[in-house]
């Protein structure tokens, strides 16, 4: 099964992983600045950025495996992008509050 991906498909699961990776990488350094200067609004920037990068990239990477292997429908891959998508205004909206934030 995983074996028959096309090449470009191949490359493209490998790309979101080390992008969910990095997500995770770049939002936990953002936390441990919120730790050292219990900022706010660098607790706010730390969720949006888990929220924009690591946390959509995981939706779409489990739901497309889940695809792949036949665990789920491909019905659900619209709704599955569609959470990936809001999971990722979310994140947006964490960070452009950050930036305004007075604290």
């Amino acid at each position: 099964m995983i074996f028959d991906f096309p090449v470009l498909q191949l490359a493209m699961t490998i790309v979101a992983f080390v992008s969910t990776i990095l997500g995770l990488v770049i939002g936990y350094q953002a936390y441990r600045g919120f730790r050292r200067n219990d900022s706010r609004s660098m607790r706010q920037l730390s969720l949006g950025l888990i929220l924009l990068t690591a946390v959509p990239y995981t939706i779409s990477f489990t739901g497309t495996l889940l695809i792949r292997l036949e665990f789920v429908p491909v019905s659900t891959q619209t709704p599955i992008g569609f959470a990936a998508r809001v999971v990722q205004l979310l994140g947006l909206a964490f960070i452009t509050y950050s930036l305004y934030s007075r604290s």
